[in-house]
């Protein structure tokens, strides 16, 4: 299925795809979604663009082996418990701080720490599996 309809749409949809697992991401504190939901639509993202252009091209666009990512993704999460325990409450419990950008008051939490790495582990650890099969495939 590696049509030129297919491979000139893939970039584009690939783009459009991890853009919404970021708004999936995001929107997961408050709604339905969430760090293992846009995790899996990215890599499935990264599924489609490798099966259009190759595994080459999915390992250049993602500059660091799967692996890795997935493993910064666990450090994080695990950062996100680590500090609750260091502010004297128990773990995993949400944390928030509120900065101030550019005059705008924005809210950071644990929680969305916690969301993020799992979003990167879920990227990674997938990822890394599809690409291994498409390599398979190849052979």
């Amino acid at each position: 299925m590696n049509t030129l309809i297919f491979r000139t749409a893939a970039p584009f949809l690939t783009a459009l795809m991890l853009l919404f697992s970021i708004f999936v991401l995001l929107r997961g504190h408050n709604e339905p979604g969430g760090g293992f939901i846009g995790g899996l639509i990215a890599a499935s993202a990264l599924a489609i663009y490798g099966i259009a252009c190759g595994v080459t091209a999915v390992r250049r666009a993602i500059v660091f082996h799967p692996l890795s990512i997935a493993g910064f993704g666990l450090l994080a999460a695990t950062i996100a418990g680590i500090v609750s325990i260091l502010a004297g409450v128990p773990f995993m419990t949400g944390l928030w701080i509120y900065p101030h950008l550019f005059g705008i008051e924005v809210p950071l939490s644990t929680v969305m720490l916690f969301d993020t790495g799992v979003y990167l582990v879920v990227v990674g650890a997938i990822t890394s599996i599809a690409l291994a099969l498409e390599e398979r495939e190849v052979d």
